[in-house]
């Protein structure tokens, strides 16, 4: 029997459509730019989150705290000297509390009129090049980066924010969970290109926005307790995620949460010798960086779903692309 050019076509398309013959693509780790690419440009910039994204970054991460008038905005935490200019504000000196200003005492246009610089200058001191550059970021600014560079580059780029001090903020009258949730909703996130990971080290945030939103939920902690057997179960009622500090993460753990059904992402992969364990250190400067992709490919073999770091070019060359 003669086969035609385009009857053996569909034959092989038929094939291929197979259920016993479809061989799915195992997903890639993920990439999570922390803080953006903050390895190279002040963190929580839109310079850094621009960054991070050209470099290949799956998602961004921005740490969220709230102004005076409830809006909220990318911080490591809402004290702010360490990461903006405002000590050099004389109109708000008097705000300080012991060389110390906060964000909750700004309304947003007071806080914007304040600029970012680098957290630590003494371990980074190319960051500092760029300070003075950019306004603080609120989140809507980072979830529309997020957006417009998923459509431009046809790609999902994902939003990975925390709850910062969620209870400590939730005493002061400020209840971030519930602005979240509503800037997501506005926003019609999460979304296949633009995906949302909401993590907190809080239990009882992540557990206030239970069955309230579509985002992934992802219990970021250091506590070991949680990390045991008995605690990943209790995880596993409110999250589908876990963020836990590298140096705890053991191929027990990684295969314990898989069986729960929970990811495992770990924080946050750093080049520099000063943060790195003393078998991937290269040489004696503290600053120098030191063999980062190993300490990466490490975690990757024991068979993570993702990874936090300040240098997203590195993580995709770790886990090859």
């Amino acid at each position: 029997m003669t086969i035609t050019r385009r009857a053996a076509s569909g034959l092989l398309f038929a094939a291929a459509m197979t259920p016993t013959l479809v061989r799915a693509q195992p997903a890639k780790p993920l990439v999570i730019a922390h803080r953006g690419a903050s390895g190279l440009r002040p963190e929580h910039t839109l310079l850094g989150y621009r960054l991070a994204i050209a470099q290949g970054g799956d998602v961004i991460e921005p740490d969220l705290v709230v102004t005076k008038d409830g809006v909220l905005v990318a911080r490591h935490e809402s004290e702010i000297s360490t990461t903006t200019n405002v000590s050099t504000h004389p109109e708000f000196a008097a705000r300080g509390k012991d060389g110390k200003w906060y964000v909750e005492d700004f309304t947003l246009a007071e806080y914007q009129t304040l600029r970012a610089k680098e957290r630590i200058p003494n371990i980074r001191p190319d960051n500092a090049k760029y300070d003075g550059q950019e306004i603080p970021p609120t989140l809507q600014q980072v979830i529309d980066l997020a957006k417009s560079e998923s459509a431009r580059l046809g790609r999902p780029i994902g939003i990975y924010p925390e709850l910062k001090q969620w209870a400590e903020l939730k005493a002061k009258g400020f209840e971030t969970d519930k602005l979240l949730l509503a800037m997501l909703a506005a926003n019609g996130l999460p979304s296949p290109m633009t995906p949302v990971f909401l993590q907190s080290f809080e239990p009882d945030a992540l557990k206030a926005v239970k069955g309230r939103t579509a985002s992934t939920i992802v219990q970021t902690t250091s506590d070991r307790a949680l990390l045991t057997d008995e605690g990943l179960a209790r995880v596993a009622e409110y999250a589908t995620g876990l963020g836990p500090d590298i140096s705890l993460v053991t191929p027990h753990l990684v295969e314990t949460a898989h069986k729960l059904g929970i990811k495992v992402h770990p924080y946050t992969f750093r080049a520099e010798n000063s943060f790195l364990p003393a078998e991937f250190k290269i040489g004696t400067d503290p600053n120098a960086h030191g063999n980062i992709v190993g300490y990466m490919r490490k975690y990757l073999a024991m068979g993570i779903d993702g990874f936090f770091t300040d240098f997203p070019a590195i993580g995709v060359e770790a886990r090859g692309g």
